[in-house]
């Protein structure tokens, strides 16, 4: 898939900008603070109208303005040329696919796919479980819309039974078995669903970690589930048996939603004993296998956005990672200075203030 055009209106600190894409590989120049990432998010928003920055779309939309809009022009394999808009309002989204609605966001998943490597994405490593769920929920919702439907049920049962938890009234045992009877079925769907797709992600990330740094080191990556057993009744009992527990907490402490991922690098959890270097890696790795299992998953080869995200890397794996990406894949890239002249030629555009002043031609990096 390459993005051949890109307009965003109204989009954070972006009023207008047109972006017309030459090739494959493309560079975004500027002081921090431009707009820079504001483009790659909204690159990114395509694939399952989510941020990778922010859950909550009204911070998407630039101040004082009604609506942000997101303008596609694309060509995808399988399909030829597609056209898709996107508009982002403070109490919900709108898309529309060569002029027609899409009312259903399953219709959408897994046709349009991209992937950041963001220097935010240290905090997988280091960060609170929900930030890693989150990523893994996003990931396997961008190809899957059975496992959106799962994690949608899911959700909606559990917060009934928090609202029912916070009266701590044990008299409620009736409605909090219905609520348990529908959390149960959902929340194993997803916890089979993460197991699956956690292996085959880690099988990749392996792979290029080890690419990454010349085969000197391995890393992986493991599912926690907060529940031994997977299964709908094991979470029928997990839900039951935690219930004392729970009313006294109100709020429930077992389930999907308590569950992890953890990073091991040479056999030891990368949070606790890597590296700064070593973490950097092994979310580039992670970042590298998602795009891996987009590709096999869709059978459209991934739009690659790179904010900024080499700064912490010492020459060999800077050097690595360009080498290791898909070379048939499109690039938009992002940084304070052009890439060094051995990455060859790359389209550039100058950011300033939210305005995208290409330069003359196709030019060699430098500097």
């Amino acid at each position: 898939m390459v993005i051949r055009k890109l307009t965003l209106r109204h989009y954070r600190n972006i009023a207008l900008a047109t972006l017309r894409l030459e090739g494959r590989r493309q560079f975004l120049v500027g002081s921090n603070g431009q707009g820079k990432t504001n483009l790659i998010e909204a690159a990114g928003f395509l694939t399952a109208l989510r941020s990778f920055r922010t859950p909550e779309s009204r911070h998407l939309i630039m101040h004082g303005q009604p609506e942000a809009g997101i303008a596609c022009e694309i060509d995808r394999e399988g399909t030829g040329a597609e056209a898709v808009t996107i508009r982002i309002r403070g109490d919900g989204k709108g898309l529309w696919r060569n002029d027609r609605r899409v009312a259903r966001l399953a219709d959408h998943l897994g046709q349009f796919p991209t992937v950041v490597f963001s220097s935010e994405d240290l905090q997988l490593v280091r960060g609170a479980p929900a930030l890693r769920r989150r990523w893994l929920d996003l990931t396997l919702s961008a190809m899957d819309p059975g496992y959106l439907a799962a994690l949608q049920a899911y959700g909606a049962a559990l917060a009934a039974r928090n609202s029912l938890l916070r009266r701590r009234d044990p008299g409620l045992a009736g409605e909090l078995d219905a609520f348990e009877r529908a959390m149960a079925p959902a929340g194993s769907r997803i916890m089979a669903l993460r197991s699956a797709g956690v292996a085959e992600l880690a099988a990749s990330m392996t792979d290029a970690y080890g690419r990454l740094c010349g085969g000197s080191e391995e890393a992986s990556l493991e599912y926690e589930p907060s529940c031994a057993a997977a299964s709908v009744d094991g979470l029928l009992a997990a839900l039951g048996g935690g219930r004392a527990r729970d009313l006294q907490a109100g709020v429930t402490l077992a389930g999907p939603h308590r569950d992890d991922i953890r990073f091991v690098v040479r056999g030891s959890v990368a949070r606790d004993f890597a590296s700064e270097g070593q973490q950097r890696s092994a979310v580039l790795a992670l970042r590298l296998a998602q795009a891996a299992w987009f590709h096999g998953r869709s059978r459209v080869r991934p739009v690659l956005l790179a904010d900024d995200v080499l700064g912490e890397l010492d020459g060999d794996r800077r050097s690595r990672f360009w080498s290791i990406l898909d070379p048939q894949a499109q690039v938009i890239a992002t940084g304070t200075r052009p890439p060094a002249p051995a990455l060859g030629a790359w389209q550039l555009f100058s950011v300033a203030d939210g305005a995208f002043s290409p330069e003359a031609g196709e030019m060699e990096a430098s500097g």
